[in-house]
C-alpha cells in the first residue's frame, strides 16, 4: 500500500536561466496587472513557467482562449525540445531563504487525488483548509485539459511536531538540482535529490507520520495533510481527475499520471512558515451601508478590523464570543452585501496593497488581524473547513514558485 504523499517522476529543465523559468503563483498580484507586466518584460522569450500559466490579474481581460492555447503550445514545445531531465520516482528536498532570510523547507513530491477532496464535512486524508470558491476552479480546469505538463504551487502542510519527515528528507537528500535567485525579490531557492534508498528512508518517516496523526484523532475524523496554499488549483486538478475517470478502466486508473499531483509539502511547525491575513478590498456603490451594518456588529474588546476609504480609516471590533475567527463573521455580512447590490470582492496580500487600493472611488479595504497556525488542523478537524481565504503562508513574494513539473499524461 503506497503513501498518500510520495515520490513522483519529477521534470526539472535543463540549460536554461532559471531566474527567468520560475514565477511565481498565478493566484499572486491579482489586482496589480503591473506586476505581470514585468515578469512579461523580463522573461522574454526565454523558457519559463510564465508563458504556461494563467495569472489571475489577466482574467479580466477576456484573452482566457488565447492564453490557454498559447501555454499547451509552449508545452508541446519544451517537450519536443527535450528541455527537461525526468528524475524518476524521486522527492526534492527544498531550501527556500525568504527575502528576510529566513529558511523555509520543504519537500516535493505528488499526491494522489483519491486521497484528496476539497467539500466542507468529508473524512479524507488529504483536506482543504479553506472554503473553495467554485468560480476560480473552471479557468483553472480550462488550463488543465489538454495539457501535456503541471507546474505545482500547491503548499501541502504536515502537523508533524517532531519534524520527522523534512529531518529525515535533509539527512537523505543528494545532488544539488538547482540553486538560483527567484525574480521579483522572491529570496533564494536550492534543491537536491533523494532517490534510490533515500526514497525508502523518507517514505518510511512519511508512513510513521500518518499512522501516528490517525491513532491521534478520532475514528471517522483522520486527516494526515492539509493544503495550505493553491488549494483552487489542486480541486481543478481533483475535478479534471473525476471527469477522466469514468473514461478508463480500472487498471488504467491505478497509475494514470492525472491522478496524482505535484505539491511541496511543508511542515506547518515550521519557525519559517508564518500565517498572514488575506485582506478584503470591496468595489461598488453603497459601501455606506456596509460600514454602518458593520459598525452596528462593534463590541468593545473584540476582532480588530480596519476600514479604509478614500475619505479615511476608522477601525471596529467584532466580538470573540461569536466566532474563534474574525472572519467567520465578517465574510457572511460581505457576501450578503454583495449578492444584492452587485459589488466585486477582491482578496489582497499585505496591509500595504490593501491600503493603496482603498484609496479609489468606491472602494472599502478591510484590515483583518491574523490566525494562530497551531490552530489549523484542530480547527478543519473540529468545523470543517474554514471561510474562504482566511490566511496566507506568508507574503506574496514569499509564495511558491512554479518550477519542477511532471507529465500529465
Amino acid at each position: 500500500m503506497h503513501n498518500c504523499f510520495e515520490a513522483a517522476d519529477i521534470l526539472i529543465p535543463q540549460h536554461c536561466a532559471m531566474t527567468k523559468w520560475a514565477c511565481v503563483a498565478c493566484d499572486q498580484y491579482s489586482s496589480q496587472p503591473e506586476y505581470w507586466e514585468r515578469v512579461r518584460d523580463f522573461v522574454g522569450d526565454a523558457p519559463s513557467t510564465y508563458h504556461m500559466i494563467f495569472p489571475e490579474a489577466l482574467l479580466r481581460q477576456g484573452t482566457g482562449k488565447e492564453r490557454i492555447e498559447a501555454g499547451h503550445r509552449h508545452m508541446k514545445e519544451y517537450l519536443e525540445q527535450g528541455l527537461f531531465r525526468t528524475y524518476r520516482r524521486s522527492f526534492v528536498y527544498i531550501e527556500r531563504t525568504l527575502p528576510s532570510g529566513v529558511v523555509r523547507r520543504g519537500l516535493m513530491g505528488q499526491v494522489d487525488l483519491e486521497a484528496y477532496d476539497f467539500h466542507p464535512g468529508v473524512n479524507a486524508p488529504i483536506r482543504a483548509t479553506e472554503g473553495t470558491v467554485q468560480e476560480r476552479i473552471p479557468p483553472r480546469m480550462e488550463l488543465l485539459r489538454g495539457a501535456a505538463l503541471e507546474f505545482p504551487h500547491v503548499l501541502l502542510l504536515c502537523d508533524d511536531k517532531q519534524d520527522a519527515i523534512l529531518t529525515t528528507a535533509k539527512k537523505a537528500a543528494g545532488e544539488k538540482l538547482y540553486d538560483f535567485d527567484l525574480m521579483e525579490n522572491g529570496g533564494r531557492i536550492r534543491g537536491y535529490l533523494i532517490a534510490g534508498m533515500g526514497v525508502s528512508v523518507v517514505n518510511s518517516a512519511i508512513s510513521h507520520y500518518i499512522s501516528a496523526a490517525e491513532a491521534s484523532q478520532t475514528p471517522g475524523n483522520t486527516m494526515s495533510f492539509a493544503i495550505g496554499d493553491g488549494n483552487h488549483s489542486l480541486a481543478a486538478a481533483k475535478s479534471c481527475w473525476e471527469e477522466l475517470k469514468p473514461t478508463l478502466t480500472e487498471e488504467e486508473q491505478i497509475n494514470h499520471p492525472a491522478r496524482y499531483a505535484l505539491v511541496e509539502l511543508e511542515n506547518v511547525h515550521d519557525a519559517a512558515i508564518t500565517f498572514e491575513p488575506i485582506h478584503r478590498v470591496v468595489k461598488g456603490e453603497h459601501l455606506d451601508e456596509l460600514m454602518n451594518t458593520l459598525r452596528a456588529k462593534s463590541v468593545p474588546n473584540g476582532y480588530p478590523i480596519t476600514m479604509m476609504t478614500e475619505q479615511g480609516e476608522e477601525t471596529i471590533h467584532l466580538s470573540r464570543e461569536e466566532s474563534p475567527l474574525a472572519l467567520a463573521i465578517l465574510q457572511p455580512i460581505l457576501d450578503e452585501f454583495a449578492a444584492k447590490t452587485g459589488a466585486s470582492m477582491d482578496y489582497i496580500h499585505g496591509e500595504d496593497v490593501t491600503r493603496q487600493l482603498s484609496k479609489a472611488p468606491n472602494t472599502l479595504g478591510l484590515i483583518l488581524p491574523g490566525m494562530e497556525k497551531e490552530s489549523l488542523f484542530p480547527g478543519v478537524l473540529q468545523g470543517g473547513v474554514l471561510p474562504r481565504k482566511t490566511f496566507s503562508m506568508g507574503q506574496a513574494n514569499e509564495k511558491r514558485y512554479y518550477l519542477e513539473g511532471k507529465l500529465r499524461a
